[in-house]
């Protein structure tokens, strides 16, 4: 128990040392960008309100109209294709934020659907993945026992080098398609799959969101809806056995200690009034019985070499104390601490 406190508060100071490395880099790569575009803003803003003569609520209203009217150069996002790429984000726990429902009804349904819809998600992707694992491992097989491999058993690491290949293929073919599909750079569009296959979700790069694509372009609706699908339960599957192989670290670690203490303590017995091993170094220097201390005995047996009676005689004399001699010549032997 002790051990597995020290390993939980380990992770937890690791984590939060994480998040704040994590902070310290994101500050100083985007604080001063954002400083910059901030300042460019507001000197825009200015001169577009003394150019045409906007008052203050007035741009704020043209700032709430393109802001609204975003979402909808895809098309309309609640006919069946874009509810079906929504469905798809919800349960896939993606969470773009490229279109909300607005309505009471709506908002309603989403919560129920998420409720039932995640955790079946999550059972799907899981599934998927152990089938994945499943045909990687006899693959592996078949190729060690081509090349002839003394053992031809998939190992954890084989398994997590074949999920990450895999799933490092579906990002960088999917990048490409995206690429060419959206007008994208290629490491924007690898950080779009990146994002949206590990469930973080930005939502500042969306797919089928230009020329109303969710109309007029349903293979590509498709492929984009096979994409996050098949690339989630092969991402999930990759990070499963990472996550696996770091949970098994440490109670590995702690049934080999206990194996070890377990196995020495087989071989202690006491000698003399110390406990001693089998190569006969001492590992606790001092006498089980002090000189000095009385004990009562209420043992049935003949363990300190009374008879019956004796025995009987001291269950029933409560105030008789054995004598000192009686505990040195008695518990001369002892027996072995097991």
């Amino acid at each position: 128990m002790k051990r597995q406190n020290v390993r939980t508060l380990s992770l937890v100071v690791t984590t939060f040392t994480y998040l704040l490395i994590g902070a310290a880099v994101f500050d100083a790569l985007e604080s001063k960008e954002e400083e910059k575009r901030d300042q460019l803003l507001k000197v825009s803003s200015s001169s577009l309100k003394t150019k045409y003569n906007i008052t203050e609520e007035d741009y704020k209203m043209i700032e709430l109209m393109i802001i609204e009217y975003k979402p909808h150069k895809a098309g309309p996002q609640w006919k069946f294709a874009g509810s079906f790429y929504f469905a798809t984000v919800v349960l896939a726990m993606i969470g773009y934020g490229h279109s909300t429902p607005v309505t009471a009804g709506g908002k309603a349904f989403c919560m129920a659907y998420a409720m039932i819809g995640i955790p079946l998600g999550l059972i799907m992707f899981q599934s998927i993945g152990e089938r994945l694992n499943k045909v990687a491992s006899i693959i592996i097989r078949h190729i060690k026992k081509y090349m002839k491999c003394d053992k031809i058993e998939a190992t954890e690491m084989n398994l997590m080098f074949a999920t990450g290949m895999l799933s490092t293929i579906i990002i960088t073919t999917g990048a490409a398609v995206f690429s060419r599909y959206e007008g994208w750079t290629y490491f924007d569009s690898f950080y779009y799959c990146f994002v949206t296959l590990t469930t973080i979700g930005f939502g500042d790069y969306v797919a089928l969101q230009n020329d109303n694509a969710l109309i007029n372009k349903p293979g590509y609706v498709t492929l984009s809806l096979v994409f996050i699908l098949f690339g989630l339960a092969v991402v999930a599957a990759s990070i499963n056995l990472l996550v696996l192989k770091f949970m098994t670290i440490g109670p590995e670690e702690s049934r080999k200690d206990d194996q070890d203490l377990q196995s020495s303590s087989h071989h202690v017995f006491a000698l003399d009034g110390e406990m001693m091993n089998v190569n006969g170094k001492l590992l606790a220097g001092h006498n089980f019985i002090d000189d000095d201390f009385d004990q009562t005995s209420v043992c049935s047996c003949n363990c300190l070499g009374l008879t019956h009676a004796d025995n009987e005689r001291l269950l029933l004399d409560t105030c008789y104390h054995p004598t000192h001699n009686l505990l040195n010549v008695t518990l001369t032997t002892k027996r072995a601490s097991v």
